[in-house]
């Protein structure tokens, strides 16, 4: 789950950490209010989106005057703001974070996040932060430096200077980033975040260490402990698709393809998707309805499909273990006696496994018109050839 700049921000004052005033908007005539609040020379006004690359997509403005905040603000609030992270379509501009503006000598780049390959928390850290961070990693790697750190261990002394080292601070900035950066690690373990970056850290002119951005990213599996961040939940940030699947207890993650995918564990889904690609189509969705599923699930899953309007074509790969085959066969006929939808897209049927027999002749019995498959490379090609012919 993300959170907003703005939230992130209340955490890591929580824990200490210097960061900018700022003020919380989401209508222009709360603008006033909040420069005077504020009493700044200067103004930040930045979009609140969960997307990064806001700066380059003019989602984070310096404003030397109040008329050029309410422009500004007017201008962003309501609006879509396109980043690369965003697709096309944008992300709906609905709250607006008014910080003050700070004189900067130097901005850096640090983080922390999963290492996947060393199995454990990673330090990230660079001279070189800004909103070309990416760039740097693509063209001058040796200007990261990447620091794991053992679980029992943590953030040691040592780590710490050694990133302030790295960084060429001199020793009364290094006290404080070493101090900052202990702070970020207390609280990437204590709300079990995947990923905490500050982008940009920056050394003021004034020679204070400050959060100037905040991202942070928390493990959708460690929810149920922490109420804190649940509370910080922006649906408007969200997929509604996404949102229903998941009170369904359905894993489901939009994506830009053509054709809809419904499959059982995540490696099958994986599979289904990577051989779709591999037949010249791209899949229109991750859905994986899990073992335990229901018949009422499912049922909300094929209307999840019936009702996107990218969806071109469905394949629908089971292999029964945990999940009945007759429990997938009973939510179709449940979504298409619900839908009474008369040009449904095409749908290719894959039910192998615990009670195929009856799931398969249950959807012969109703009449419904589908197109079955053997095997994956059989149920693909189906597919893929059925949402060609739909589109020529």
């Amino acid at each position: 789950m993300n959170i907003h700049e703005y939230q992130a921000k209340i955490l890591l004052a929580d824990a200490g950490m210097a960061i900018p005033r700022g003020v919380l908007i989401e209508s222009l005539q709360d603008v006033s209010d909040a420069v005077q609040q504020l009493g700044a020379h200067t103004h930040v006004v930045k979009a609140q989106i969960h997307a990064g690359g806001r700066g380059k997509a003019g989602g984070v403005q310096v404003c030397t005057d109040i008329d050029a905040v309410h422009q500004c603000v007017k201008g962003l609030l309501g609006a879509p703001l396109i980043t690369h992270q965003t697709g096309v379509q944008g992300r709906v501009v609905h709250k607006i974070y008014i910080e003050e503006g700070l004189k900067i000598a130097q901005e850096f780049y640090l983080a922390l996040l999963l290492d996947r390959d060393a199995a454990c928390p990673a330090f990230v850290v660079s001279a070189a932060g800004g909103v070309d961070i990416e760039t740097v990693a693509e063209e001058t790697p040796e200007k990261i430096l990447t620091l794991p750190l053992h679980p029992a261990i943590g953030a040691s002394p040592h780590i710490l200077r050694r990133m302030g080292f790295f960084l060429g601070l001199a020793d009364d900035v290094l006290k404080q980033f070493c101090r900052l950066a202990a702070q970020l690690y207390d609280v990437f373990i204590r709300y079990d975040a995947s990923l905490l970056e500050l982008n940009p850290l920056v050394l003021t002119c004034d020679h204070q260490i400050v959060a100037l951005d905040a991202k942070l990213s928390v493990d959708d599996n460690a929810l149920y402990r922490q109420a804190r961040i649940v509370a910080f939940r922006d649906l408007n940030e969200e997929d509604p698709r996404e949102t229903c699947a998941a009170t369904h207890g359905l894993n489901y993650i939009a994506l830009e393809g053509s054709i809809g995918c419904m499959v059982n564990g995540a490696g099958l889904a994986m599979a289904t998707m990577d051989m779709i690609h591999l037949k010249g189509a791209e899949p229109a969705n991750f859905l994986d309805v899990g073992g335990g599923v229901t018949a009422i699930a499912v049922c909300e899953a094929f209307m999840l499909l019936f009702a996107d309007a990218q969806v071109k074509g469905i394949l629908v790969n089971i292999f029964g273990g945990i999940v009945r085959c007759d429990i997938i066969a009973q939510g179709l006929l449940d979504a298409v006696a619900k839908s009474h939808a008369d040009d449904r897209v095409p749908i290719v049927l894959r039910l192998v496994g615990t009670h195929e027999q009856e799931g398969q002749q249950m959807i012969r019995n109703a009449g419904i018109d589908v197109l079955w498959a053997n095997d994956l490379d059989q149920a693909a090609d189906a597919i893929v050839h059925a949402v060609q012919g739909v589109a020529a």
